[in-house]
């Protein structure tokens, strides 16, 4: 019976590499892509991070514009500062979570000295990947001009260079842009039972 099944199912995963091989021949294209990672789920800028992880083992020049997270010390922030930092440059404009900032034209001007940056590298012919972290809370408060961005990324943007946008509630003009969209759901989190944020987990 061990035989038969295996037998069988040798002969499923052959049709499935068939029909794979086929799909992928038809795959050539490359392009610098846009990808937004939204949500109400953990993970959004934990996903940027592990694609700025994966650009420094590849030896391509990153860059990270964070917006809103302000001075608060994070892993990433640690490890890419101290042992990344030729690889990867790290910028922080924003002065902390708007309920801390509590002064909306502050909170602009950082946005505005946030995408200002964000431009610069986005446009250095030197720089393949940038995360904007959390930039959607920026765009979602009005704190940036979401047609202003979204004209950038479609006309300015060199066509190999990958931008990655983080944030809740990424507005319908940056998703329709965007080449990739991933949205994380939110199915359970220990901060409902009271449990604080986790080092290494949350930060």
């Amino acid at each position: 019976m061990n035989d038969a099944l295996n037998a069988r199912h040798t002969e499923k995963m052959k049709r499935i590499k068939a029909a794979r091989d086929r799909m992928m021949a038809t795959k050539t294209e490359e392009k610098g892509l846009i990808l937004v990672h939204t949500g109400t789920g953990k993970g959004k800028s934990s996903s940027g991070f592990g694609m700025i992880l994966r650009c420094i083992a590849h030896g391509m020049p990153c860059a990270v514009v964070q917006f809103v997270k302000g001075n608060w010390i994070t892993g990433e922030a640690e490890m890419i500062r101290t042992r990344f930092a030729s690889e990867c440059r790290f910028f922080v404009s924003g002065e902390g979570f708007t309920w801390e900032t509590q002064d909306r034209d502050r909170d602009i001007a950082a946005a505005r000295r946030g995408w200002e940056i964000a431009k610069a590298q986005i446009l250095d012919p030197e720089i393949r990947f940038v995360l904007l972290d959390e930039i959607n809370i920026a765009l979602r408060n009005d704190y940036l001009d979401i047609d202003e961005v979204v004209t950038f990324l479609q006309e300015h943007k060199p066509a190999m260079t990958h931008v990655c946008l983080t944030g809740r509630n990424a507005k319908p003009e940056l998703i329709e842009a965007a080449d990739l969209v991933t949205e994380m759901t939110l199915v359970k989190h220990p901060f409902r039972d009271g449990i604080k944020a986790q080092k290494g987990v949350e930060f």
